[in-house]
Formats: structure tokens, sequence, C-alpha cells
């Protein structure tokens, strides 16, 4: 940036920084205020047109909402907080954003660099605090290299794997005067595969009898989730979703077979462990939710061929080694895949595709469970009443599996949710999902555990006009840890019972309308008016803590736990 007489302008730290984001196309940030980083803030305020500051309750709210929207637009959330308990709080979302593979940039306020190890107030030293939560941690030092800092912070976290960068800010660097040339935004590098790659891929192909295509992980979009499903159409593949990235393909189109994950469908997890003879995996990283505790598929040679696209390089034979490697963005590998083929006439798997279509459609069939609410209906009467975009935003929980089973994802970024198992994620999301796009329906699903952890948030979404529809699951208790306590130690519970707020009076509380649901024949009336209701609205689903899960009570669990004790 130039003044009028062709010299660059002095500016203090806290500016230069605010105008790199700006010219990288930063147009949000999330933040808790600190005065470590001041002059940070006033830098954004000369930049108040065009980039929104959404000022949050709680740090790990602030980094939780910049993940969302890093995958909403695959682009860098930004979070600025403050240092010591600010960063310790917002580590959560970074957290979730390196499992997730959420690009991120989190900012934080920093002592004085006069003070540096003398456990100075609020003092951390960060590089050693991130190192194994992010792909880079750096400080900046001295005002003049804060472009430099920022380009490269940009391009980490989204190159390769994406995930968070975290740069901590010294107060008094924010605050030095310094002559620098703006960053010059420049595009991020993308790999492709290599032509020998897709001719081996075809002869996999051509030998293949039980093929299978899982998708999932970073550095998709609606483009590419569209490639995806017509190079599965174009072949007759079947195609699964790993753990919660279910929106990768429509789940209404007849090659979706079903996501892995927790409480897979019986026979989907049967046909992976046992009968598939070619997995052409892109994107996944394969973590332990997916091969469900890593038993799935076999370490370290898979018992299947195994074809791992990937954009990192890092991950490509980190557990799984493939025999065929392919490092490259997915919409790269979609792209050139356009050449493969299959023999003309009926593909010999057809039947085999067929099959697996028919039993993720019975798997939707709702179960009978204990209570006068049963959650399958209520969640298949959203399934087919709200607009097909509308996002789904949830944290972690026994709750999560009934949405997770019985709603049908239709468009892609419709689903948001931590594959890192963070509860408390879905509130600070839904706020982000619905700041970023107003026009659309967004539904946060809670369970009460996990609704309570980040509710101050609906202070941020009443702040900032933000109108969700939260649906709190109010089993009055940790619902999952109860599931596994009674499994292992029947009879024996402690510490996971809940006593609750009057969820509707604290929602009411912010300004939120909201009524409380007893019976499945009740919800449908509730979510009409939450759907004309201003401002947002909560509904409060009390239901029977007997019904643990669509397939098993809690009683079940319990007697289950007690046959498998010793005498």
């Amino acid at each position: 940036m130039a003044n009028d007489t062709g010299l660059t302008p002095r500016r203090s730290g806290g500016r230069i920084l605010a105008d790199q984001l700006r010219l990288l196309g930063a147009d949000t940030i999330y933040c808790v205020p600190g005065e470590s980083y001041l002059e940070l803030l006033d830098g954004l305020h000369a930049h108040q047109d065009d980039i929104r500051v959404i000022t949050c309750r709680h740090e790990s709210g602030a980094a939780n909402m910049a993940d969302a929207y890093g995958k909403l637009t695959g682009r860098p959330g930004i979070c600025a907080v403050t240092r010591g308990p600010g960063a310790t709080n917002a580590s959560n979302g970074v957290h979730t954003a390196f499992q997730d593979s959420t690009p991120m940039i989190l900012l934080i306020g920093q002592v004085g660099r006069g003070m540096v190890d003398r456990e100075a107030f609020q003092e951390i030293d960060y590089r050693r605090m991130f190192g194994e939560m992010a792909k880079w941690v750096a400080q900046i030092d001295d005002a003049a290299r804060i472009p430099e800092y920022m380009a490269r912070a940009w391009k980490v976290a989204q190159s390769g794997r994406p995930g968070p960068v975290v740069l901590a800010l010294p107060e008094d660097m924010l605050t030095d005067v310094v002559a620098v040339p703006d960053l010059r935004p420049t595009p991020c590098a993308k790999s492709a595969p290599l032509a020998r790659d897709i001719a081996q891929l075809q002869e996999l192909i051509a030998k293949s009898e039980r093929p299978m295509l899982m998708v999932g992980g970073p550095a998709w979009s609606a483009d590419c989730a569209q490639k995806a499903l017509t190079f599965a159409e174009r072949l007759g593949l079947p195609v699964t979703t790993s753990f919660r990235s279910q929106d990768y393909v429509d789940n209404g189109h007849d090659n979706y077979v079903g996501p892995v994950g927790i409480g897979p469908i019986p026979n989907l997890r049967k046909r992976l462990r046992e009968d598939v003879d070619l997995l052409i995996t892109v994107g996944p990283r394969l973590g332990e939710m997916t091969t469900q505790g890593y038993e799935l598929i076999d370490i370290p040679h898979p018992q299947m061929t195994f074809v791992h696209v990937h954009p990192g390089a890092e991950e490509l034979g980190q557990v799984y080694q493939p025999d065929l490697a392919i490092q490259c963005d997915p919409e790269e590998f979609f792209d050139a895949a356009e050449t493969i083929t299959v023999p003309e006439g009926p593909y010999i798997w057809a039947d085999w595709l067929r099959q697996q279509r028919q039993d993720y459609l019975a798997f939707q069939t709702p179960t009978e469970v204990p209570g006068d609410v049963n959650m399958a209906q209520v969640v298949l009467h959203m399934s087919r009443t709200l607009p097909r975009d509308t996002i789904y935003t949830n944290g972690a929980g026994n709750y999560t599996v009934w949405l997770h089973r019985f709603h049908q994802h239709r468009a892609y970024r419709t689903q948001l949710a931590p594959t890192s198992g963070s509860m408390g994620y879905g509130v600070p999301a839904a706020v982000a999902a619905k700041l970023h796009h107003p026009e659309r329906t967004v539904v946060a699903m809670a369970g009460d555990g996990c609704f309570m952890m980040t509710s101050q948030e609906l202070a941020t979404a009443a702040q900032h006009g933000a109108d969700v529809i939260y649906v709190v699951v109010n089993n009055g208790m940790y619902g999952t840890i109860r599931m596994h306590q009674e499994r292992h130690h029947p009879g024996k519970v402690i510490a996971t019972r809940l006593v609750n707020p009057d969820f509707v009076a604290y929602a009411a509380a912010f300004g939120i309308a909201g009524e409380r649901v007893l019976r499945t024949e009740d919800f449908p009336a509730a979510l009409e008016r939450a759907q004309r209701s201003a401002g947002g609205y909560l509904i409060e689903i009390v239901v029977d803590p007997e019904a643990l899960t669509p397939g098993q009570s809690l009683s079940a669990i319990r007697a289950e736990g007690e046959a498998r004790q010793p005498g």
C-alpha cells in the first residue's frame, strides 16, 4: 500500500495486520476482545465495512465458529483471542480444526517482548502449547514481517491437508510503527494425479468384482461433490461416506449406500470387512471413528486392494499402506478420472450396488423405543419438511446417532459436525452458519449436556441476529458416558446424572422464544412455529433415558454388561 507520494506509509503493527487480513479476503473475525491485542482491534475498526467482527462470549465458541466458517467456505476461519486463559479456551476449536482438517488462523495476543520467559501475566509459550495441535505455530516479533507471516499462514492453513495455524502477537509489537509494503495475494498450489496413476486405477477397476468408493476429508466443494457422484454413477460404484461427511454426496441418489462411522449399517460394515475387493478412498484419512476403532480395515496392509487419494503426502501410508497412493486434491482427481471407463453392458457389480442401496433405505425405517418421544420420527419429520439446503449442526453424544442415521443430506455442506467428537460444537457452529448464510434454515441439535457447554453463545446469536432453531434433546444425563458405564460397570452409576435448567426459560432470557415437547406427535407443530419465529427458537425435547440408541435401551445395555461380568 503506497500513499500519493509513492512512499510506503508508516502504520502500527495492529493496523498492518488488519490490512493484510483485508487483502487476503478475510470477511469475518470471531473474537473475545482482550487488552493484549487492542491495537489489532483498532486496526479492524478501519475495515468495519469489509470485515465483520463477531463478538463471542467464550473463546471456545469463537474458535468453533471459526472452524465452522472454514468448513463452509474452504477459506481460513479467523479467530482472535487474548493470551493465557483466552488461548487455552480457544484450544478446543484448534484441536477440532486439526482433526477435521479445517483451515483456520488463530491470532493470540502475547505478553510484551521484554517480558518473555519471566512467567509474566498470562504468559504461555504457544509453540510448545499448540505444537501438536496445529500445522504451524509462530510468534511475530517484528512488525515489519507481518505481511510475510500472514501470507505464509494463509497458504499453510489451506495447502495439502488443511488445518489450523497459530500466530502469537506480542502486545508491544502490535504498537510498533513501521513502514512496510503490503502482501500481494497469490493462489494456493494444487496437486494433480499423474497419468500413470489414472491408468493403474483403470486396470484395478477392470479387475474388480466388488468395488466401493469412500469419500470425505478436506479440500472439497459443491462442484467436487457433484463430480464424485457423477464418477460413481458412470462406473456404477456404491458410495459410502466417512464419519461426519454424509453431505459429500446426495443421500437420495441410488449410488449412495450410507455412512461409515458410529452405528453403521450392519451389512455395510460386514461388506467392508469381508467382501470389498477394491476400496477407492478419496479424501478421508481413515481415522478411528471411520474404521471402527481401526478394526474395519487391516493395518498396515488392508484386506482389499486399497487406493488412497489425499492432498497431504504425510497421510498417504501413515497408517494404511495403499496399493495405489495418489497425492492430489479430490476435485483434481475426479477431473482426471473422467477418462476411466468400464466395459459396455450391465455392470458385473450392479446387484452388489442394488443390495446395498436397499439395505440403506431399510435402515431408515424408525425403530420402536421406550417413552413418548421417538427421535427417529422427529428427525425424519425435519428431513421431509425443512428445505433441502438446511444446515444441521451437532456436537457429540448419543443424540447424534439419530440425526446421522435418519436424516438424508441432499446438498453439500449441510452437515457441520466435529470428527474430533467435541461436545459443545453445535451451538457456535450454527451461529456461524446462520451469519454466513442468513437465507438458509440452520438447525443446531444438542443433547442437554452438549448444549450447556456453549449455550452462552445464544447471546452472540441474539446480538448479531442469527436466527437459529435449537433442538435440545434432554434425557437428564451424559448419555454416551452412561452407555459405556452400564456396558462396562453395570449398575454403578456415578458422575453422569445431570440437573438441568428450564431450557425454554433459559432461551427466553436471551430473547429467544421456545417450547417443550413431550410427545412425538407434538413436534411437527412446534417445528412449524420455530420456522415462523423471528429471532430464533428453542425446542426442548424431553426423552426417556431408556431410549438411549435406536437399537438398544439403557436396560438392555446394562443387561448386556451384567452378562459379561466375571462370576
